[in-house]
């Protein structure tokens, strides 16, 4: 593509990962800007996105700086949504598959890990949210993974596990340390009942997504780490 894109993100976000994630595996050439969430820029909200969220994108016009967006690019926001535009922007990547079954199936696991496991991991880790709450949405999306398969869906790597990858990276963190405003020690129970056979077959696949070389590219597991024990210091003994 000829066409200027850039990506607006924060290195903390897990929506920011989702688009980083399908622009690699499109291997799209693109630009990133670390917005500085605890100071946005007014011209951030002014003229990339009204809402002031990351991710944005804006796509097409000028090949100008970052901090100088032009009126005469395209401003896209909502990683889910941007997903499916550089789906369409890279339809040979394979971010989408072209039978219009699969693209479904697709569609429906990225709104599975929103409303199923996302919600409710991180309102696990707000000390928000139920343990039970964690296990029944990792059951569900569990159960939309096909056996001998190495993707969300079908055999090829689409937008279905970008959205969830940066979840399970940071699920990771959380059974590996300990680390929420959960009871203390609720962090390592729940690693320690993935690796039951029960959920063998998630945990095969979180291994498959935690290892491609995209995410090892773009996610910094020390610096969310750090984020992470930063912000939930509050715990219930």
């Amino acid at each position: 593509m000829s066409e200027q894109l850039t990506l607006y993100l924060h290195k903390i976000s897990p929506y920011s990962e989702k688009i980083e994630l399908a622009l690699v595996e499109a291997n799209a050439p693109y630009r990133g800007y670390q917005v500085d969430l605890s100071n946005k820029p007014e011209w951030y909200t002014s003229r990339v996105n009204p809402v002031g969220k990351v991710p944005a994108v804006t796509y097409g016009g000028p090949n100008v700086d970052p901090d100088d967006p032009s009126p005469l690019s395209a401003k896209i926001a909502e990683s889910n949504i941007i997903l499916e535009f550089l789906a369409d922007l890279y339809p040979d990547s394979g971010l989408l598959p072209k039978d219009p079954v699969l693209r479904a199936k697709v569609r429906f696991f990225i709104d599975a890990t929103t409303k199923y496991l996302e919600g409710a991991s991180y309102d696990f880790i707000r000390g928000q949210g139920s343990y039970d709450s964690v296990l029944k949405g990792i059951e569900f999306i569990q159960g939309l993974l096909e056996e001998g398969k190495g993707f969300a869906v079908g055999d090829h790597y689409t937008i279905a596990d970008a959205c969830i990858s940066p979840h399970l990276a940071r699920l990771k963190i959380v059974t590996e340390t300990d680390t929420g405003k959960f009871p203390v020690g609720m962090g390592y129970k729940l690693g320690e009942e993935l690796k039951g056979p029960k959920f063998a077959k998630f945990t095969k696949y979180v291994q498959r997504m935690l290892d491609r070389p995209s995410l090892k590219q773009i996610h910094d597991e020390e610096y969310v780490t750090t984020f992470f024990k930063t912000r939930f210091t509050e715990r219930v003994q």
